[in-house]
């Protein structure tokens, strides 16, 4: 039995995490999913969320803009459009994407084209704040 699951992170810009972890949990298309070392193989859809992995007592978080996730042989790869370490968030630039999308939603009904694209945006920057927020009270 491995004591380690190999957790790789990639966007198109760059690999942010390529390491042996103990844990990974992640925002699933059908809710929230935790892996541990010598998971039985899986492919999932990501949803816009927070994933997490632990190394010893280090819980390291990244906010997450949907993608895919695999577990194949004892790695688990997550391929996502973009992803951002809670240090590496700007929150004040997160606040400021917040208010415009609920601006924007308020001034269109659910039946506007625009309507899920202003939704996902909110929720990207909700995403943003919740994770940086973890890191400020750390």
């Amino acid at each position: 039995m491995a004591e380690k699951i190999r957790l790789r992170v990639v966007t198109p810009s760059r690999v942010l995490v390529d390491e042996e972890v103990d844990e990974v949990t992640g925002p699933g298309a059908l809710g929230e999913f935790g892996v541990l070392p010598d998971h039985t193989a899986f492919f999932s859809l990501l949803e816009i969320g927070e994933l997490a992995y632990k190394q010893g007592p280090v819980r390291q978080r990244l906010a997450i803009s949907g993608g895919y996730a695999e577990v194949l042989d004892n790695v688990m790869t997550l391929l996502t459009q973009t992803a951002e370490f809670a240090e590496e968030i700007d929150a004040e630039r997160a606040r400021r994407a917040k208010e415009r999308a609920e601006a924007r939603l308020k001034e269109l009904n659910r039946d506007d084209k625009e309507f899920l694209a202003a939704e996902a945006a909110l929720l990207r920057a909700l995403i943003r704040l919740q994770v940086a927020s973890r890191e400020a009270r750390r």
